[in-house]
């Protein structure tokens, strides 16, 4: 396992957030982390990305500790896209994405023949080549996403997180998001972090799912072991039906109710 997270503890505001967490993340695999609003998700990502500090434990990348590496080293190993990406006004659509290279360039604006042929590349496989010189601000949703991804992959990591990055898009580009990672995953190798609030979504897509619950690990496993309804109880105090998806024959969450709470 290339990345792996160790005892980790992290907080801010003197609150604890995650703790004592500890996990390996499959290489080449598409992970993905369920849980409740305000469990831990997203600061999860952030840390192991080191946007945001940890107090204790170590992220562990190749042997190495993240918060030992140079911040270009970690950029050409790791990628995130956020939940709500800055934003990209004023900027074409190859402006955005070569703003992926910025870690190997030695001058900012720059762009190397290598750099040159990585954008066109990342267009061309999340299908944004056709809009490259539009503007960022023009595009619809489903659009603006496949181009953020498109920066992403032009970054040239093999690992890439991703925070809901099906949030605001209607069904059809949520499914369109779903199978470019899915196909990035299985053409291109790339290992595949993300936060999904769609158990559903998360059980067809997933090689395995991590199920956190006010900042610890309830279960991690494939979307078999996760999806049952011992840990969606846990998780997020429903009494769930779960049965299988015709198509997949991945477990599907049918329906559910609330428990009550003592």
């Amino acid at each position: 396992m290339r990345l792996q997270i160790e005892s980790l503890r992290i907080g801010y505001d003197n609150k604890t957030i995650v703790q004592d967490l500890s996990l390996q993340i499959p290489d080449g695999k598409i992970t993905t982390i369920i849980g409740s609003n305000g469990c831990g998700k997203s600061t999860l990502l952030k840390a192991i990305t080191r946007i945001l500090k940890h107090e204790s434990g170590r992220v562990i990348l190749d042997g190495r500790s993240i918060s030992e590496m140079n911040t270009k080293d970690l950029a050409k190993e790791l990628a995130i896209l956020p939940q709500s990406p800055e934003s990209a006004h004023g900027l074409t659509v190859e402006e955005l994405v070569s703003y992926g290279r910025f870690p190997y360039q030695k001058g900012f604006g720059n762009l190397s023949q290598k750099d040159k042929a990585m954008i066109d590349w990342a267009l061309k496989v999340t299908k944004t080549e056709d809009y490259r010189l539009q503007s960022v601000d023009a595009l619809s949703g489903g659009q603006r996403q496949r181009v953020w991804i498109a920066m992403s992959l032009a970054q040239e990591t093999n690992i890439i997180f991703l925070d809901e990055p099906t949030t605001y898009l209607d069904m059809a580009h949520q499914l369109e998001v779903l199978e470019l990672l899915d196909k990035l995953n299985k053409e291109e190798e790339r290992t595949i972090v993300m936060v999904l609030h769609d158990l559903n979504q998360a059980a067809r897509f997933s090689d395995y799912i991590v199920a956190l619950s006010k900042g610890e690990l309830v279960k991690f496993g494939a979307a078999e072991e996760v999806i049952v309804p011992e840990v969606l109880e846990k998780v997020f105090n429903i009494d769930a039906v779960i049965g299988k998806d015709p198509r997949t024959n991945k477990p599907m969450c049918i329906t559910y109710n609330l428990l009550q709470t003592v």
